[in-house]
């Protein structure tokens, strides 16, 4: 016997389009996982942050490390904010975001594996981006 949960997610699965799966899910991914990354600059509990912080970063902006994370975080937790609001912006912010963290590793000479993985989450934002050209906030 299926639980009431499994099947209304059976039905919403069998009822909702898969572009509009598609659309939930990457905005929900979209929205938390900068948010909680933006929350973690100011603990540093999975990692110690600064080590992926190319020095030319802290040469254009003359911050600590730790003090230029403290910004990095706040953006990143605005940005999550703005995909759950408004996916079609907040989805074009975090791909910019993404591009100037693979730059960023890429000036830095090291955590290749992280900027390829990043390349992916920048064209996640990209699909998120188009999209949210369909969807209207409400329906969300």
């Amino acid at each position: 016997m299926k639980s009431a949960s499994a099947v209304r997610a059976q039905h919403a699965s069998t009822t909702m389009p898969a572009a509009r799966q598609a659309f939930v899910l990457l905005r929900t991914v979209f929205t938390v996982a900068p948010v909680l990354f933006g929350l973690d600059k100011f603990t540093n509990i999975l990692t110690d942050w600064t080590i992926y912080l190319a020095p030319q970063a802290t040469a254009v902006v003359p911050l600590p490390p730790q003090t230029f994370m403290y910004i990095v975080g706040a953006v990143e937790i605005i940005a999550g904010i703005v995909v759950a609001v408004r996916p079609k912006y907040g989805s074009l912010l975090v791909a910019a975001w993404l591009a100037g963290i693979i730059i960023n590793l890429l000036l830095l000479g090291s955590f290749y594996d992280v900027a390829l993985r990043d390349f992916g989450l920048l064209v996640g934002a990209l699909a998120l981006n188009r999209l949210s050209m369909g969807t209207s906030r409400t329906a969300a």
